[in-house]
Formats: C-alpha cells, sequence, structure tokens
C-alpha cells in the first residue's frame, strides 16, 4: 500500500457512510410521516396510496444500501483483491497483447459484473416492483431484454472501445483530446439512431390516433415552435405500469413518445400540461446544456487519465501491475473515480432541479398550471412517489423537486 491506496480507502469509506447515513434520514424521514396524508395533498391522495409509496420508498431505500455494500466489497475485490490483475492475466494467456488483449478484457470484466449483479437486478423487477404492482415483465423478457441489451453493447461498445485503445496508443500526449472528440461524436451518432433503430427493438411505437387528443397535442407544438417527426406511443404497459412522456433525438429524428399507461390515467388537458413540461425542456436548452456540461465533465476527465496513466503510484497503490495496459488504465481509472466525485451529486441535483422548475414554469405558460398540478399528483400516486422525501437525501440526490415545494409553486402561477 502507497499514500493512494490510503487516500482510495479513505474517500470510499465517506462515501459509503455519507450514503448509507442519507439512506437511514430519508427512511426514518419517510416513516415519520407514514401516518398521515401532508394537508396540501388531503383529499387528492387517500391515506392507502400515501402509505403504500412510504413503504415503496423504505423498501427501495434499504434496497440500495444493501447494493452499496456489495459493490464495495466487489471494487475492493476487483482492486486489493487482485481481480482486475487476474482478469488482465487471462486475457493476456489468450491474446499476447496489442489491442485485441485490452478489448478481450474489457469484456471479461463487463461478462463477469454483469453475473454478479444480476441477482440484484432479479429481485428488484421480480421482488420489489413485482411485490408493489408495478412489474409487468415476464422471465422470458426480462432474459430477453439482456441478450438484446447485451448484442447491441457489443455491436456498439466493442468497435468504440478498439478505436478509443486505438487512439490511446498511437496520439501521443494528446490522446485523451481524440478519444474525447471520439466520444462525443458517438453520443451524438447513437441520439439519432436511438429512436428508430434502438428504442423499436424493446419497444413497439404506434402513431398516436387522430382526435381531440393529437389535435390539441398539435396545437401546443405548434405554439411552441417544436417540430418533430411524429407523436408515438410506447406500449410501456408490457413492462411496468409505471407512466412517462419524452421527446428523443436529434434535429429531424425528434419524437414524442406517451407510455400508454400515462394516458390511460390523464386527461387531455393533463397529457397536454405534462407535454409543455417536456417542451419547456427543450425551449429552455436544457438538453443542450447538460450535453455540454457533459462534455465537459468527460474532457476534463480523459485529460486527468491523461496525467495520471503513467505514473506507478496509481497502480501500485490499487494493486495493479506497472507498467499496465491502455485498457487497465482506462478501465481503472473510471472504476475508482466515482468514489471521488460523489461529493459533486448534490450541485449536479440542484442543477437538475432548477432545470425542472424552469420547464413547469413554462408548462405554466404554455398550457395550464392546474393541469400539470392534477396530472403531477395523479403520476405521484400511481408511481407511489413519496409526498414526504427527506430534505437533506432529497437535496442530495434528486433531480426534480419534492413535490410540496413543486406544487406549490405551481399553485402559485395558477391564475385564481
Amino acid at each position: 500500500m502507497n499514500t493512494f491506496s490510503i487516500v482510495f480507502l479513505l474517500a470510499l469509506a465517506l462515501a459509503a457512510l455519507m450514503r448509507l447515513w442519507l439512506g437511514w434520514r430519508h427512511i426514518s424521514h419517510v416513516q415519520a410521516h407514514r401516518a398521515a396524508v401532508p394537508a396540501e395533498f388531503a383529499g387528492q391522495v387517500g391515506l392507502d396510496a400515501h402509505q403504500r409509496a412510504a413503504d415503496y420508498t423504505c423498501t427501495k431505500t434499504r434496497f440500495s444500501a444493501a447494493s452499496l455494500g456489495f459493490d464495495a466489497v466487489v471494487l475492493l475485490i476487483l482492486t486489493f483483491g487482485g481481480g482486475l490483475q487476474a482478469i488482465d492475466n487471462l486475457a493476456a494467456s489468450v491474446f499476447n497483447g496489442g489491442i485485441a488483449r485490452g478489448v478481450a478484457f474489457v469484456a471479461l470484466l463487463m461478462v463477469i459484473t454483469s453475473v454478479i449483479e444480476l441477482p440484484f437486478e432479479l429481485y428488484r423487477t421480480f421482488g420489489i416492483e413485482q411485490r408493489f404492482g408495478f412489474n409487468k415483465m415476464t422471465f422470458a423478457m426480462f432474459f430477453g431484454d439482456l441478450a438484446k441489451q447485451a448484442a447491441i453493447g457489443a455491436a456498439l461498445g466493442l468497435p468504440l472501445l478498439f478505436a478509443v485503445l486505438w487512439l490511446m496508443g498511437q496520439m501521443g500526449g494528446m490522446w485523451w483530446l481524440y478519444v474525447w472528440l471520439l466520444v462525443m461524436a458517438f453520443m451524438i451518432f447513437v441520439q439519432f439512431i436511438a429512436p428508430t433503430v434502438i428504442a423499436p427493438l424493446f419497444n413497439k411505437f404506434t402513431p398516436m390516433q387522430e382526435g381531440e387528443m393529437k389535435k390539441r397535442i398539435e396545437g401546443l407544438i405548434a405554439r411552441c415552435g417544436f417540430t418533430s417527426k411524429g407523436l408515438f406511443v410506447m406500449d410501456g404497459s408490457k413492462r411496468s405500469s409505471h407512466g412517462n412522456a419524452y421527446f428523443t433525438g436529434f434535429g429531424k429524428s425528434k419524437r414524442i413518445v406517451f407510455f400508454d399507461t400515462l394516458l390511460s390515467r390523464l386527461e387531455i388537458p393533463e397529457v397536454e400540461a405534462v407535454l409543455a413540461h417536456e417542451l419547456g425542456h427543450f425551449r429552455r436548452h436544457h438538453v443542450l446544456k447538460r450535453l455540454v456540461l457533459s462534455a465537459f465533465f468527460s474532457l476534463a476527465l480523459l485529460f486527468l487519465l491523461g496525467v495520471i496513466k503513467n505514473q506507478p503510484w496509481f497502480y501500485q497503490g490499487l494493486n495493479v501491475s506497472f507498467p499496465a495496459t491502455d485498457a487497465m488504465a482506462l478501465t481503472l481509472f473510471f472504476m475508482v473515480m466515482p468514489v471521488f466525485t460523489f461529493l459533486l451529486q448534490p450541485l449536479l441535483s440542484m442543477y437538475s432541479r432548477r432545470h425542472e422548475f424552469e420547464a413547469d414554469q413554462y408548462a405554466a405558460q404554455n398550457a395550464s398550471a392546474r393541469d400539470l398540478v392534477s396530472a403531477l399528483v395523479k403520476l405521484y400516486k400511481d408511481n407511489a412517489s413519496t409526498l414526504t422525501p427527506d430534505p437533506v437525501h432529497s437535496a442530495f440526490y434528486d433531480s426534480h423537486p419534492p413535490a410540496p415545494i413543486r406544487i406549490t409553486r405551481l399553485q402559485q402561477a395558477s391564475p385564481a
């Protein structure tokens, strides 16, 4: 062990203890408010639904705590336990060197970690989601999705990895800049093909039928200056009873998608208000802003990797032999970095919540704040979202504002 070993272990312990403390706070706060529906939601949400949401929230939070502990153990086994080095040695025994060895190493690691995480995914889907009435998937569908995800990951990810490793080996000290440019181009490419190539592999997308709802939505789209390739209804109900709406794609490939579960629960004006919120993200350039932020962080991290890639202390401090392959450097860096960037989470969450408030404001200006409030209350109820999150936990993690604060702001924006 060296100094970096100690720093890493301290950071890991701090992050784990902080997460556990936040989870404990969240569970305690939700349970303390389980007995009564908050006054601002009385008459809209029944006590049974409120308590169901509390139980669902606490169950998910406990499960997250267990997953956190398990993930920390796996990380320690892969690093200090010599797991990464053993996988790299296995790849080297098949491929003497070069990019093929690096690709094999990453592929093996992905397979191993996916198998390790499979029981947790099964319990999340067929334990928690099933118990609370959300899961609609069968085992055949679950494993079919896994197979599709693996095939897509191999078809897209392996060529990208090959190109990244080639750039790391051939572009000298500025390799990180070339890799960043490649990754950005890849992300944009995936955004273009996702709506029409990838998403239909998992769900059926049907053009929205003619009628009052489509007429109202098209009128809203025209008022907001949004152009899309169409309005589609997704058969989300075949996997889950959760509902949502979103727009996806770039440029002329943009399309607006509604879960069938959402349309079955909301009235036409409420659907219009929900879409106005989503269009608010577009009109306020939130997608572009988040893409720029993501690009900046990606560039900063790749630059940092470029600085430490050839430093012996980085590898030796994590029980990996030096000199190491580029694939090992890339994998090890992005495996341990979340331990150090954990404290950025509340800043990113705050930034996301600000966007949600802006999108709500846009919806109130272009549709009906009252209808959006009505839709949100229904979605909170149907999705078993707690109305009483712990304020500290919410500030740290939540990408959306807490329900009482969000509803109060919208009610203030609604005409009396």
